[in-house]
């Protein structure tokens, strides 16, 4: 792999317009996830009046604020959602702050944030203070929940490119249960004059994301998102439209699908010379659905499983243990691949995670500690 920061000017991602026909937009899709996995949308369907009003609470939060009142909705060890200024990638310091939030366990947004039915595997919201910022907390729920009706389309047309019902299981799983929650990045300027150079900081690392799919909206004058390009071996940079979001496929859609749509590596390069803003919103499954390869397809032709069946409970809270602190190699789909020789010890820890019911209660980094220690996985 080209591991340098030099771009490809060889391929861009496709662009799909949702307002086509449903046949039309069935084969691009398709195209667009099991070749290059990114793709950017336009008629979407979300307000553009509610897209500024969110980048405007979004700043007025990271540079509107001091980092004292930033800091008292900072994430920890055991709620994985809130302000953090300290992630890791990959076992590297990110260079960005971000703001984490997503739909409370008791799926019901008019319970206050902290109350006990709110407190789930994730954990539960952390938003200013309607005090300091009295229409944060409603801008954000209101284009989560935009996010949310978009997602749940994209998710429908993913499985008919398949030739899976639209209501297929995982589909209808995420419509109900989806733990999808909506983050806030903010890339202030870096300094380093080597931006170019391959040991330079990078916003963040390169990385798969590791749900389903995600809806990212981000500055139309800052191209720091890479996505890397298996075919030729190269790092392209996506170039935003006015007016459009950019969708890449997860972890999870690559295992449904069996590996016909692709969850590619991208990154983020810093910008010596102005701040950048981004919001991925992440569509997760339910903590207790178990992902397996998709074999209803057209075709009638049954194929191996490239995938044993994954907990999505378990390897996100094992994801978030490693990006709040490092434990060495990340979890990554390869560690259920079924073509494996030797057994990965995450399939037995999360047989482990199941029945001390982990699912159904916030979990923490240090809890994730001492699973690791109870079934002597390195």
């Amino acid at each position: 792999m080209n591991t340098g920061h030099g771009l490809s000017s060889i391929e861009q991602v496709p662009v799909i317009d949702l307002e086509a026909e449903e046949k039309v937009l069935i084969d691009q899709i398709y195209g667009a996830c099991s070749r290059f996995g990114f793709f950017q949308v336009v008629n979407h369907g979300i307000n553009a009046d509610l897209i500024d009003r969110y980048r405007e609470q979004c700043r007025e939060f990271f540079e509107g604020l001091d980092l004292k009142h930033k800091r008292a909705s900072k994430r920890s060890a055991d709620n994985a959602r809130g302000f953090f200024d300290d992630e890791l990638t990959k076992q590297r310091r990110d260079w960005k702050e971000a703001l984490d939030g997503g739909m409370p366990f008791s799926r019901d947004w008019a319970l206050p944030d902290r109350d006990p039915l709110n407190a789930g595997l994730d954990g539960y919201n952390q938003f200013p203070s309607t005090a300091i910022l009295p229409h944060f907390r409603d801008t954000f729920v209101e284009y989560f929940q935009a996010c949310e009706k978009l997602s749940d389309r994209l998710a429908v047309l993913m499985a008919r490119a398949l030739g899976a019902h639209g209501d297929e299981a995982l589909v209808r799983d995420l419509r109900a249960h989806h733990t999808s929650y909506l983050r806030t990045n903010f890339y202030p300027m870096c300094p380093n004059e080597n931006n170019n150079s391959i040991d330079s900081p990078l916003g963040i690392s390169p990385h798969n994301d590791a749900g389903f799919l995600t809806v990212l909206l981000q500055d139309n004058d800052c191209h720091s998102l890479q996505v890397y390009l298996r075919e030729t071996d190269e790092w392209s940079t996506v170039h935003p439209l006015p007016n459009a979001l950019t969708i890449n496929t997860g972890d999870m859609a690559q295992v449904w699908s069996n590996g016909r749509y692709q969850a590619p590596s991208h990154r983020v390069l810093t910008n010596p010379n102005q701040v950048r803003y981004s919001a991925p919103f992440f569509y997760n499954p339910g903590y207790e659905t178990w992902v397996q390869p998709l074999q209803a397809t057209d075709s009638g032709i049954e194929e191996p499983d490239f995938y044993h069946p994954i907990l999505w409970g378990y390897f996100r809270a094992a994801r978030f243990a490693g990006d709040f602190t490092d434990l060495g190699i990340e979890i990554q789909i390869s560690d259920y691949e079924t073509s494996r020789v030797d057994s990965s010890p995450h399939r037995q820890l999360q047989k482990v995670f199941v029945r001390e019911g982990w699912c159904r209660r916030p979990f923490s980094a240090d809890a994730y500690r001492e699973l690791l220690k109870i079934t002597q996985c390195p």
